[in-house]
């Protein structure tokens, strides 16, 4: 079994919630791991998502603890969606031309 790993960050301007994960996770960037393994037996290259990390640095009220939860590609995806949801709405207004 062939496993491939893609890493990127993603970064959040509001608290927020992942999944079931009951935490509320601060603003910042977080860096994110997927692997894929690749499916054997077809004609043509291609591979299934068995996994997803976010990894969360260590804080002020754990120093020295940095912590990775596994978590559903659709529930990082979702709160991604709904920060920038929240960013859009408390954008301050452009200044009118008068």
């Amino acid at each position: 079994m062939t496993v491939r790993t893609s890493k990127k960050t993603v970064a959040f301007a509001n608290p927020f919630t992942l999944g079931d994960f009951d935490e509320l996770l601060q603003p910042g960037t977080y860096d994110v791991e997927t692997d894929e393994e690749r499916l054997e037996g077809v004609s043509f290259e291609a591979y299934r998502r068995v996994q997803t990390l976010v990894h969360l640095p260590a804080t002020p009220a754990t120093p020295g603890r940095s912590r990775t939860l596994t978590v559903d590609p659709d529930d990082l995806a979702a709160a991604l969606a709904r920060d920038a949801a929240v960013s859009i709405q408390t954008a301050p207004e452009p200044p009118t031309a008068r």
